[in-house]
């Protein structure tokens, strides 16, 4: 009774002990087929092997990629430096005499860079993961497509997800189905990006089942619609982002011009100054503050507007108060100054661009569309002119300033003789101008180079928004900003930046013949009338 029993407990025994060593003869041979043999016998090694997932296979992938494999008849080992591994039996070892290194032509090394990124799909880390996907987009193909497919499956981060789902329908694109390649259009017609209209109008070049071309061409369709509405979006997002910067230009010119009728062509230099402003003021965290550099606009605003508005309140003070009434004379002064403050910023600072960074929160954009992507520079331009214009125009309709700068606008006698000091009123309006002008440089040094010509720029443009707008108008200067950034921006896509210039140009100058006074013109009796 008990001699079968042990009988059959032997036999047991023994098939468990064959099928173990069968194992390891089978891993042993699996490794040397991935290392030595024809390339197509290794191609195929490798992917077999990547469908039993291993453990040790992304170690032994990267061995041969670095050069540190060796082979023989024997087994395969891992020589780094003098320590030497039998990777079968995963111990030390003395390599053999016979050992030799293990070649790999190109298309070999293609395939081992493909399975250490198929194999990096199942990385905890998510870097590792989003840069496996960048390269399976470039070198995957349909045969990978089971190793993808179970990555795409465990995914957890939804960015990274969709980017393995549109890897899985652009190499079902090759499927031998049919039905599969159809599936794989319909996925592909809501991916709007350049890529993959490239990707499906090659497939559509290649493919001949009749069904597919029709859904070929349909995604194609879709896909392309979807890119033309990113680039109208992109279009509408730079005309309104070169308005805002017109119209921070223009708004300092809008009070100094506008309600003073001071043709300051130093307000370009004034927005220079406020971009030198920012500069030191992030010097200064760089050296004192690095912890917090981050934060440095936090200062830079109010000092830009501060010291811009100092050097205006000394400008109209020194000059400009002895020419009003002389528009000539002031154009002539003010062009002077603006060569004496471009030389000055020369001496101090040198004649090269000096280099003003983004904070962190302002690098980088928002990707709305796979074709546009919204700068968070410009959009906090966008902001930041908005909330200027809005507190303009609450300083001049709802605070005394803004009561006594209209009043002296108006009527500079009667205002003078009901008490309202015209000569404190005269600086303080030309100092909050010179201010926003300097607020207006702040914004432009996170956008582009800070030099010494950086008023030069704008000071037309800002002259052609105020005039255009209206003179002493603020609704005026904001649609004339806006409008002129989307028609500049709306040529540039036919005609090229100098001509766009040009065409407005030429536009202004006809429309101020017919409407000299503007978009908005002033409502009521004046003074002069």
């Amino acid at each position: 009774m008990f001699r079968p029993m042990f009988q059959r407990h032997l036999r047991h025994l023994l098939l468990a002990v064959l099928c173990l060593f069968g194992l390891q003869a089978q891993a042993a041979v699996s490794w040397r087929d991935i290392a030595a043999g024809e390339t197509d016998d290794r191609v195929t090694a490798l992917r077999n092997a990547l469908l039993e997932s291993n453990p040790r296979l992304q170690t032994f992938v990267q061995a041969l990629l670095d050069d540190k494999v060796r082979v023989s008849p024997a087994g395969v080992w891992i020589v780094e430096g003098e320590a030497v591994r039998d990777f079968a039996a995963d111990q030390v070892a003395v390599l053999p005499a016979d050992a030799e290194e293990v070649s790999n032509n190109n298309r070999m090394r293609r395939e081992l860079g493909v399975a250490l990124a198929v194999l990096q799909l199942r990385s905890p880390k998510l870097a590792q993961r989003e840069q496996a996907v960048q390269v399976l987009q470039e070198q995957a193909d349909i045969k990978h497509q089971a190793m993808i497919e179970q990555a795409w499956l465990h995914e957890i981060n939804e960015p990274l997800k969709e980017q393995l789902q549109t890897l899985r329908a652009s190499l079902l694109l090759d499927a031998p189905a049919a039905a599969d390649r159809v599936l794989a259009a319909k996925w592909l017609a809501a991916q709007g990006s350049p890529k993959v209209s490239a990707l499906l109008e090659a497939r559509l070049a290649a493919e001949t089942d009749p069904a597919v071309r029709a859904q070929l061409s349909l995604a194609i369709g879709q896909v392309k619609s979807q890119l033309d509405w990113g680039e109208r979006l992109g279009l509408l997002f730079a005309g309104l982002s070169l308005g805002s910067i017109l119209l921070l230009a223009a708004l300092g010119l809008a009070i100094t011009y506008g309600l003073m009728g001071v043709i300051n062509m130093a307000h370009g230099e004034l927005m220079m100054v406020g971009a030198y402003a920012t500069y030191l003021v992030q010097q200064g965290f760089k050296a004192w503050l690095p912890g917090l550099f981050d934060y440095y606009l936090l200062l830079a605003v109010p000092m830009a507007f501060l010291v811009t508005a100092a050097v205006g309140a000394l400008l109209e003070r020194t000059v400009v108060r002895w020419l009003y009434g002389r528009p000539l004379e002031t154009l002539l002064a003010t062009f002077g100054i603006s060569l004496v403050l471009m030389q000055a910023v020369r001496s101090l600072f040198g004649a090269q661009n000096v280099a003003v960074e983004n904070p962190a929160w302002l690098s980088g954009g928002w990707a709305v569309m796979s074709n546009l992507t919204l700068p968070f520079n410009r959009l906090a331009i966008i902001v930041f002119a908005a909330l200027v214009l809005g507190a303009v125009a609450w300083a001049l309709s709802r605070t005394r300033l803004g009561l006594f700068v209209r009043g002296v606008t108006q009527n500079r006698a009667m205002a003078s003789c009901t008490g309202v000091n015209t000569a404190r009123i005269d600086t303080l309006a030309f100092a909050l101008g010179s201010g926003i002008a300097g607020l207006a440089g702040c914004a432009l040094s996170q956008i582009g180079n800070v030099g010494p010509d950086l008023g030069q720029s704008y000071i037309v443009d800002s002259f052609l928004v105020v005039v255009t707008g209206g003179v002493g108008q603020l609704a005026g200067t904001v649609w004339a900003a806006m409008g002129l950034g989307l028609i500049n921006k709306g040529l540039e896509g036919y005609t090229g930046a100098v001509l766009a210039k040009i065409i407005v140009l030429v536009a202004v100058v006809a429309f101020i013949q017919k409407r000299p006074s503007g978009l908005f013109a002033l409502k009521g009796r004046s003074a002069e009338a």
